[in-house]
């Protein structure tokens, strides 16, 4: 990050950041220093020093008729806006949630943007008690995998299709058939439904968006949709070479190409 750029985005103003940076290369300093090697106007230094004071940024001294600043440490400074924003994040969340009330409804709402639908998808995982069934790319996978493994370890029972190459090492985790995911268009997709109770399908082809819903039906269906292709996978690993050769060319192929997970 470019530290100029880097200091106002945490709450300095620019000659603030400009002054700041000047002391941390040569300190300490008097403000008619600081204004030329800063480049900030001599009638604006003072200001600046006079706000990193209240700020706490600098150290001040009184010298032979000049007053010096050095700079606070860097690790001193940011450890305290590390935690001031911590604090200040803690406490504008519970005023935040006292304002917000939940309630159970159907309605089918969408989400946009891929930080956005994964860091739901994650909170969706973190929420889950008693299952987590899954459609996900590689991608995707890479992200929630912390999520996912943390969802099994207070075991939730996990079922995951994965339409990549990546591995899931918890829970059932079955490889779906690459010719398969590209005619059912899940190559792009992912799916969670937890608990029965609320599902999210998101699609990035153009651009990553997601539904949203806990309408009973519509989370049944998802919810059915992973469990049978994941059904299909245990029976596929019960049929004899015998019944596999009585079916239709077609099937025989697809129900082949399923690809369990070593452990799954």
């Amino acid at each position: 990050m470019e530290l100029l750029a880097g200091l106002t985005a945490i709450g300095f103003t620019e000659y603030e950041a400009k002054v700041y940076l000047a002391l941390l290369r040569e300190s300490p300093a008097t403000g008619y220093q600081l204004s030329k090697r800063a480049g900030v106007p001599r009638s604006m230094v003072y200001e600046a020093l006079g706000r990193l004071q209240t700020r706490g940024a600098v150290l001040v001294t009184d010298r032979h008729r000049a007053t010096l600043y050095r700079p606070l440490p860097p690790d001193v400074l940011l450890n305290r806006y590390e935690q001031e924003q911590h604090r200040l994040t803690s406490d504008l969340r519970e005023g935040l949630r006292s304002l917000h009330e939940t309630t159970e409804e159907d309605r089918i709402w969408s989400i946009s943007g891929r930080d956005p639908v994964l860091s739901y998808a994650a909170q969706m995982l973190q929420r889950a008690r008693t299952e987590a069934l899954l459609v996900m790319n590689d991608p995707d996978l890479e992200v929630l995998r912390s999520e996912v493994e943390a969802a099994c370890e207070r075991g939730v029972s996990v079922g995951a299709l994965l339409t990549g190459e990546g591995e899931l090492g918890c829970g059932r985790a079955v490889r779906h058939p690459p010719q398969e995911s590209k005619l059912q268009q899940l190559t792009d997709d992912l799916v969670i439904v937890i608990d029965s109770h609320e599902a999210l399908i998101s699609n990035t082809v153009q651009e990553t968006t997601a539904t949203i819903t806990l309408n009973r039906n519509l989370v049944l269906i998802a919810r059915q949709f992973v469990w049978m292709e994941l059904f299909a996978q245990r029976i596929y690993t019960r049929l004899s070479p015998e019944l596999l050769a009585q079916l239709d060319p077609e099937d025989r192929r697809m129900l082949e190409s399923f690809s369990p997970q070593p452990g799954a």
